[in-house]
């Protein structure tokens, strides 16, 4: 850098004050014990950059004591400290005023006032790249967005940015021979202009040579289909980084290295070298934790990473919870196409699931094909599936045990990162899956289930974010007893609707009274109820939720949140517009509560690395009706406010 006529000498005046003034609280203060710094006159940006050329911050962070010499000696150096902070901004004619104040007991307070003076202004910059890869879009693109432009401020970091964009594109697309020919900084501080001069010649773009696997744990031909490069390929240090990247997701290596080895510079080429050692075959996974959705739950897994040199592998998965007790999942994958982001599964599950009041036992196998296009992937899926519903036997309209024997096909779609490589997500900003089911593949329910969930986070400055969740999901069966438990929605719970318990919104089903003489359920001729003793929560084919949330974040990990949530499960969308109130004899039968229900609450966030902790009170602003069977009516009841927590570690 190059930089003409001496900088003038600013001004200062020292001051030196036995009495202690007063703090001024719009002056921002560093805090350190034994030393009070105040600075004036200048924007956090610049106050910052002052802290860190200070000697005395320097003094106080090493806890060193402080007497009159010491601090005479680095009160004289406060001048020449603020002028280097800021000339880095473009300010080379700073004015600076500082005073030391003794406060006693071996406190001192230094207060500097700064006017910054008339800036330095970018008169010319001139950014130019030749040679061979003078037209390469990359370069272009930073030619098209210089951090700086003619009538700026000066800043140091801008221009450094530019000369460090120019080279790191260069070295990283496979310009190794580029250099920078001109690199011009010219200051003239009397005039308050600055002139620029920056030129990059890329020189000979190279190629991707041949690439050099040593491994022996899967086929040769399975680690090239890794690549995300091909020979003759210009060399990209990216693409270098993905193969790694997709390599050691595979799980099948460790000690894993992909190298670029030395650049031939007669012929432009850059050949690669891949070795690796195999990974532990075996992998064993435990898991705990609580949610007042699911109560206390845990986790065994069990993996075979390499059943056969073709990258096969094989996993099976138990979880229990007290709610939503068991789920017994195995798995078996194929890699195909693309291996890092393809495959074909066959999957088998046995579980029982609580929802709501129905207990529901399931077993399913069938096959499965994932495959990543863009930011999208999607999964083609054929299940066989045999569940059963158990409702009280006095339930009106299927009362008891009722089996389907399903065969359903169906597609999930999700949205996925730019450039993802199959790693695991723990969440998608966007999931919709299709299922269906018809008698003609030998089903005993037709119908087609849509299900679309969408989650958004909007970072609202450095510390503030708003979170938006929706879920919708709609059934088309000619009648809804048709439609197995398993696949009807409910609403409620902590990632639902919080201020009711999990799967607590959900259409209902009478159950009828039972003659305490006889045992016989009380029941008209045509199957209903006489007299009902309660409503059962059975879901329904319809359901719409969604969440509005606010977030600021706090020191070490820690959050607050405030929520809105709103939703509820339902057999129609029509129902939406019927008012609930209570409505007394046989017409509370037929009574169906599903307008929207809305909650509001706050919460509490810790984040860790290997810990998750979410705790939020949540009140529902809606009345609910509940069924009273002595006055065979329903009535109103005001909610209380409900408290929900998830808590799990991930191991």
């Amino acid at each position: 850098m190059t930089q003409r006529n001496p900088l003038p000498q600013a001004r200062r005046r020292h001051r030196r004050a036995q009495v202690v003034a007063l703090c001024l609280l719009a002056c921002p203060l560093a805090h350190a014990a034994g030393v009070k710094v105040e600075i004036r006159g200048v924007d956090e940006e610049l106050r910052a950059n002052v802290l860190a050329y200070l000697s005395f911050e320097r003094y106080k962070k090493g806890g060193a004591d402080l007497n009159a010499d010491t601090v005479e000696r680095l009160h004289n150096r406060v001048e020449r400290e603020v002028q280097s902070a800021l000339r880095p901004f473009g300010y080379y004619e700073p004015q600076v005023e500082s005073s030391v104040s003794d406060l006693g007991h071996g406190d001192w307070r230094i207060t500097i006032n700064i006017n910054p003076g008339k800036p330095v202004l970018v008169a010319n910059i001139d950014v130019r790249v030749d040679g061979p890869g003078e037209s390469d879009p990359l370069f272009q693109r930073i030619l098209q967005h210089l951090p700086l432009h003619d009538g700026d401020r000066l800043s140091h970091a801008a221009y450094e940015s530019i000369k460090s964009d120019l080279q790191r594109t260069a070295a990283t697309y496979g310009y190794l021979d580029a250099r920078l020919i001109r690199n011009e900084l010219v200051v003239d501080p009397p005039n308050h202009k600055a002139n620029i001069a920056l030129e990059l010649d890329t020189g000979e773009r190279y190629y991707f040579g041949a690439t050099g696997i040593r491994q022996d744990v899967v086929s040769e031909a399975l680690v090239r289909r890794y690549l995300r490069y091909h020979e003759g390929e210009p060399f990209d240090l990216t693409q270098v980084l993905r193969t790694q990247f997709a390599l050691d997701d595979s799980q099948y290596f460790s000690n894993l290295e992909v190298l670029p080895g030395d650049p031939d510079r007669s012929t432009h080429i850059v050949p690669v070298s891949i070795h690796a050692d195999p990974s532990r075959r075996h992998r064993y996974s435990f898991g705990a934790g609580y949610a007042t959705d699911t109560g206390p739950r845990g986790t065994f897994g069990f993996e075979d990473r390499r059943l056969n040199t073709r990258g096969h592998s094989f996993s099976v998965e138990v979880q229990a919870a007290q709610v939503t007790k068991y789920r017994l999942q195995s798995r078996y994958n194929v890699p195909i196409g693309d291996p890092a982001v393809e495959k074909l599964t066959l999957g088998g599950s046995v579980e029982q699931r609580q929802l709501a009041d129905v207990t529901t036992h399931t077993l399913s196998v069938g096959p499965s094909v994932t495959e990543v296009t863009g930011s999208w992937q999607h999964v083609w899926l054929l299940s066989a599936m045999r569940t059963t519903s158990d409702l009280p036997l006095g339930a009106e309209l299927l009362p008891g045990a009722h089996t389907d024997r399903l065969l359903v096909p169906g597609v999930d779609l999700a949205s996925v990162p730019k450039g993802y490589l199959g790693e695991a997500l723990f969440e998608h900003p966007f999931f919709a899956e299709l299922r269906g089911s018809h008698s003609s593949l030998g089903s005993d329910s037709n119908f087609i289930q849509l299900h679309l969930q969408a989650e958004r986070v909007f970072h609202l400055g450095r510390k503030w974010h708003l979170l938006l969740r929706d879920e919708l999901g709609a059934s088309l069966v000619s009648g809804f007893s048709q439609l197995p438990t398993v696949f009807r929605f409910f609403a409620g719970g902590d990632n639902s609707v919080r201020g009711f318990a999990y799967n607590d919104l959900s259409p209902t089903e009478a159950v009828c009274t039972q003659d305490p003489t006889t045992k016989q359920f009380l029941r008209n001729p045509d199957g209903s109820c006489q007299k009902v003793d309660q409503f059962i929560k059975v879901g329904g084919k319809d359901v719409i939720t969604g969440t509005v949330e606010v977030i600021r974040d706090l020191p070490k990990n820690l959050g607050i949140a405030a929520f809105f949530d709103y939703g509820n499960a339902f057999d129609s969308f029509a129902q939406l517009a019927r008012h609930c109130a209570p409505v007394a004899g046989l017409q509370a039968q037929q009574q169906q509560c599903a307008s929207l229900q809305y909650s509001v609450g706050i919460g509490f966030r810790v984040r860790l690395p290997v810990l998750t902790l979410g705790v939020d009170i949540a009140q529902p602003l809606s009345t609910s009706l509940r069924w009273d069977a002595n006055a065979q009516t329903f009535r109103s009841v005001h909610p209380g406010p409900r408290l929900h927590i998830n808590f799990s570690p991930k191991l």
